[in-house]
């Protein structure tokens, strides 16, 4: 991390399991410096991307890191999916970037809090600030019963991140 000249700020829960959302997602540079965070941080997190990320060569690399390759179309199997792996393991650190895709999006999506919520595991904010170099590590939120609610004042965290393309962050 220091190679880069990014540092982090905060730090991780002692607990065994839980939801990291990463925001803002604006860059293909995002993965790398979340990888970075990773191996800095010994974190064995699992992840989930796009399913034709994981073709020949680079497949069993991804698969290696962490990576679960979902398709998008079928969000409701892909959350049960990985409620049922948080009530397999023991130790559980999943990662997501809730807007799901480097675009603009007005609104993010919303599986992040539903496995959290069923698998009853607190999510914690982590922002990749590149105006600091920073990664940006906030408290545990423990779901509510109201996804918009959770979903502010988390967002209140990520207001003051700033991302590597800002215009494709809202």
């Amino acid at each position: 991390m220091r190679l880069t000249g990014w540092r982090f700020a905060g730090s991780f829960p002692d607990l065994k399991k839980f939801v990291i959302i990463v925001a803002p997602h604006t860059s293909n540079w995002d993965f790398p410096v979340g990888l970075q965070a990773k191996f800095a941080l010994g974190l064995q997190a699992t992840w989930v991307g796009k399913h034709t990320l994981f073709r020949w060569p680079v497949g069993g690399v991804l698969r290696t890191l962490g990576g679960i390759p979902v398709r998008r179309n079928s969000g409701s199997a892909v959350v049960q999916h990985i409620v049922d792996e948080f009530a397999a393991r023991d130790r559980m650190v999943f990662a997501l970037a809730p807007e799901g895709t480097r675009k603009r999006v007005e609104k993010w999506r919303s599986g992040y809090w539903h496995i959290a919520r069923q698998a009853a595991v607190p999510i914690v904010p982590v922002g990749l600030d590149y105006v600091s170099r920073q990664v940006r590590i906030g408290k545990p939120v423990v779901t509510t019963d109201s996804l918009e609610a959770d979903e502010h004042g988390l967002r209140d965290f990520f207001a003051r991140v700033h991302a590597r393309k800002p215009l494709n962050y809202v």
